[in-house]
């Protein structure tokens, strides 16, 4: 392998391998609130409002490994709700995970998931739909 396919392949890796810059790319693109989980829900302090998993979309997530500590494992969750809060929670990753958070997380994907599986059936056309 030669020099010139080296520096090409180090130019392709994105920059987007810290959660520092991921965050920064996530708030340029509206996604300013910063985000808690409370026994209430996740809590928005720029709206001071709960919202409960149903009313929580995750847009996307990331997972961040510490190069020598377990401990610096994090994972960042880029979310909507219902209502357009954009922002982000943090969380730590593994064993250092809170669990709060981990259980909120796993009900918003479970909601998520059934209301895929319904907007998908509305899809199918019914019976009275094939007789017309």
């Amino acid at each position: 392998m030669n020099n010139d396919n080296q520096l090409n392949d180090k130019h392709e890796v994105p920059f987007m391998n810290t959660l520092t810059g991921v965050s920064n790319k996530w708030t340029q693109n509206g996604y300013t609130d910063t985000l808690t989980v409370s026994k209430e829900g996740l809590y928005s302090a720029k709206e001071d409002k709960h919202y409960a998993p149903a009313d929580v979309r995750i847009i996307e997530f990331y997972r961040f490994e510490g190069q020598s500590d377990p401990a610096d494992n994090a994972i960042l969750y880029v979310v909507e709700t219902g209502d357009g809060v954009k922002g982000m929670v943090v969380d730590a990753y593994g064993a250092y995970a809170d669990d709060s958070v981990t259980k909120f997380f796993r009900h918003v994907e479970e909601m998520n998931k059934s209301v895929e599986k319904r907007d998908k059936s509305e899809d199918v056309p019914q019976e009275n739909d094939l007789a017309a």
